[in-house]
């Protein structure tokens, strides 16, 4: 069970940095964000891939397409922050 959490955090951590590294911009986020960014970028992504797919995890976590996964997840749900936090401040300064 300690081990699944780990990997989680790691993979999570993976998918958050390149999320940030991909999208132009400045996101103010601490390593805690990024780390639930690509956790939450995670689910994102096996929900897509199941959608797309109809396949599950059940052959384990750690193959290259759930990693990609969830670095595409993290991708489209980083857009969608900068997006909300972008519009909502430029509200403010009008």
């Amino acid at each position: 069970m300690l081990g699944l959490i780990i990997s989680i955090i790691l993979i999570g951590l993976i998918a958050g940095f390149i999320a940030r590294a991909v999208i132009p911009g400045k996101q103010s986020m601490s390593i805690l964000m990024t780390i639930l960014l690509g956790i939450v970028g995670s689910f994102v992504g096996g929900f897509l891939g199941y959608l797309l797919f109809q396949k599950d995890a059940t052959d384990g976590f750690f193959q290259p397409a759930g990693i990609i996964g969830s670095i595409i997840g993290a991708i489209i749900v980083l857009l969608i922050y900068v997006l909300v936090t972008r519009r909502s401040t430029t509200r403010r300064r009008s």
